[in-house]
């Protein structure tokens, strides 16, 4: 299964009654439509510069393990109405101790895609292959900056030298199984852009099948906080018309907004679905404020709350009425293949 197709052909869906007549029919007949995303440990290993780990207030306020007896009861009442398992969307989850068994579980219950996120830096080539093993389909590798000067200036506490074995590692594994994807996601401001003119010539021998180019934004009281690109507007749309090409000729799939126009005026997008296939879950939290995955299924909660009946509602209301669902994300980009 191809979820950058899914989610392009999204995009290009405009008609709203189309979207949640599809999501209907889906709920009903009970197929999978909605995406898990699963921070296992509410912690990080690294303090990169841009993220809320380097806010002091944030991290005392951030705690909490999943608890590993509990995995299995989770993944019966979620994992079976899942198209995607993300596992690490905004903490480390290679601190979790038990996190091959997530991915185990997650093909267990038939998850056609699952995804983890991560720094990389605790990955070791014995992990990699075992988290494959057990059935992930793709590493999304963050990244702050193409050499190593700057990678660890914005990653603190990271490790040049174990970012690119662990990558090696990813690489060596993708020859044994040709599907494993490997993605890169850039978070770019303006000190750190103009390092991906020479992305390719550092990354592209681990043959990365998505590169993901975005600008940072802002997270709090964090140790960098300049989210003024406006330097960046003289060379943003040349060194993307060039990674563009270079990315094509690889035939790897580019996640970008084009040019800087279109970054700097529409640095949101408006989603009308994030809400209704969108399940968040953290040590404490599941979902919804209601849901108790001990206690409710999936399916047993989305009729309490009358799930179906507002997905039908919503594909018969009218444009001004849908218009007020909308809401704001962060993909700053377009697919771009």
């Amino acid at each position: 299964m191809n979820v950058y197709k899914l989610l392009k052909l999204n995009w290009l869906i405009k008609n709203h009654r189309i979207k949640f007549l599809g999501m209907y029919l889906l709920h009903k007949t009970n197929q999978r439509y909605i995406a898990v995303n699963f921070d296992p440990v509410m912690a990080c290993n690294l303090r990169c510069k841009m993220c809320y780990f380097t806010d002091e207030n944030y991290v005392k306020k951030t705690k909490g393990i999943f608890p590993k007896e509990d995995l299995s009861i989770l993944a019966d009442k979620m994992f079976g109405r899942a198209l995607k398992l993300q596992i690490g969307c905004g903490t480390e989850p290679t601190l979790y101790k038990d996190l091959a068994q997530i991915v185990s579980l997650g093909k267990t219950h038939k998850v056609p895609y699952i995804s983890l996120t991560t720094n990389a830096n605790l990955l070791t080539k014995e992990k990699v292959k075992e988290l494959v093993g057990n059935g992930l389909n793709e590493f999304t590798i963050s990244l702050h900056g193409v050499h190593q000067e700057v990678y660890e200036n914005f990653m603190g506490k990271a490790s040049f030298d174990k970012f690119h074995e662990a990558l090696q590692a990813i690489y060596e594994e993708k020859k044994n199984n040709p599907n494993l994807i490997l993605r890169i996601n850039y978070t770019f401001n303006k000190d750190n852009f103009l390092e991906l003119r020479d992305f390719f010539s550092l990354y592209g021998k681990y043959e990365p099948n998505i590169l993901q180019i975005r600008p940072m934004k802002s997270m709090g009281d964090t140790e960098y906080q300049d989210t003024d690109i406006s330097s960046l507007k003289d060379s943003y749309d040349s060194v993307l018309r060039e990674i563009k090409t270079k990315s094509k000729n690889r035939e790897m799939t580019l996640l970008a907004t084009s040019t800087y126009d279109e970054l700097v005026n529409a640095t949101n997008v408006e989603s009308l679905v994030y809400n209704y296939t969108y399940c968040y879950i953290r040590p404490g939290y599941t979902w919804k404020d209601e849901f108790d995955y001990k206690k409710d299924t999936f399916n047993d909660f989305s009729k309490k709350i009358g799930l179906s009946k507002e997905l039908l509602r919503n594909a018969f209301s009218s444009k001004k009425q849908m218009d007020k669902l909308k809401t704001k994300t962060s993909l700053n980009y377009n697919i771009i293949e």
